[in-house]
């Protein structure tokens, strides 16, 4: 039987996978704009292909592509009928490439854009999108799931309190987009962790729209908020700045965010510092692609550094081997 969740981060860090809609769209499967993840049913093997890189990269949890495949979200492309569709083949293509390894699948929840806290309704109405996504998920067979992208702390405990009646574990995640830091209800980082965790979740943690450099830091309030929890993080594999650290509001997104997109080597390094503030749910999300991820799994120890052998002729063959270039160097750009 497979080692679940909460029993591999009581050994020591997981390692989550990267992103998926930008990388699919990069490769003209996902549309611009709308970000939705029809894939799995329009081209499944893309979307295989996607989960196999991350699950050879070293990648322990793989994510089904069901973010923002929600009811209201589906029906902006015209596919409101096809939530269940879309959210099964998810399912089946991120169990099926799991099986390749020793790899969980988490099912996935994401903000709605239908939650309001003015409007007392709009709660049962985020309440129906989760339970319809989680009805089909739970029913492929999910090991845990992954509530991510909230920004309102009411949202977040809404996903948490549906996925927690699955009786699977249950990660929830937080975003946020200014610089100073809060829920959209007014909630500090800490507060929202607090939250959370007193409603029951098994992790919390942070995801999206900020890097490494501009998520560390809130992760270390949520320490000292929840000393005793699991923490998670996921940050974008672009550079932001602290003026503006959402790199949706950036204006290369999402067409020329490739000058902005961080070495191997910085996100080889954002993981040992996540594990030296105690994170055990250690992924990673827009952006991030098989290298990053690939190098983060050596860092933290969980895929080997060295190579397969091969034999120097006695005079280099490759730039590579003409200046001595080795993995472990850091080189600045130019």
């Amino acid at each position: 039987m497979t080692e679940g969740l909460l029993e591999r981060l009581a050994r020591g860090p997981v390692l989550g996978d990267g992103g998926y809609l930008l990388e699919l769209e990069k490769r003209g499967y996902v549309q611009a704009g709308p970000f939705t993840p029809e894939v799995s049913i329009t081209e499944p093997d893309a979307l295989a292909e996607l989960h196999r890189a991350f699950l050879r990269a070293g990648a322990e949890v793989l994510q089904a592509l069901t973010f923002y495949a929600s009811e209201e979200k589906l029906a902006t492309v015209g596919l409101a009928g096809r939530v269940d569709d879309i959210n099964r083949a998810a399912v089946k293509v991120a169990r099926s490439v799991a099986r390749e390894g020793d790899a969980l699948v988490a099912g996935n929840l994401s903000l709605t854009w239908a939650y309001d806290p003015a409007e007392s309704a709009s709660a049962d109405r985020v309440r129906a999108l989760f339970d319809r996504q989680l009805d089909v998920q739970v029913g492929e067979g999910i090991d845990l799931i992954i509530g991510e992208t909230f920004s309102y702390v009411g949202e977040a405990l809404i996903a948490l309190e549906r996925a927690k009646e699955t009786g699977l574990p249950v990660v929830i995640t937080m975003s946020f987009e200014d610089s100073e830091p809060r829920a959209y209800e007014g909630d500090s980082v800490g507060e929202c962790a607090r939250r959370l965790v007193d409603a029951g979740a098994d992790v919390v943690g942070i995801n999206c729209l900020r890097d490494p450099e501009r998520t560390l830091p809130l992760i270390a309030q949520m320490r000292a908020a929840v000393p005793g929890a699991h923490l998670a993080t996921q940050p974008v594999a672009y550079r932001v700045t602290d003026e503006r650290p959402d790199f949706t509001a950036a204006p290369e997104f999402p067409f020329a965010l490739e000058h902005l997109t961080l070495s191997r080597a910085e996100m080889a390094d954002y993981a040992v510092r996540a594990r030296e503030l105690g994170v055990g749910l250690i992924g990673s999300c827009c952006g991030s692609v098989a290298n990053h991820v690939r190098a983060m799994a050596k860092a933290l120890g969980k895929l080997t550094s060295e190579e397969r052998a091969w034999k120097s002729s006695g005079k280099a063959m490759s730039a590579y081997e003409y200046h001595g270039h080795t993995e472990a160097e850091v080189r600045e750009p130019a």
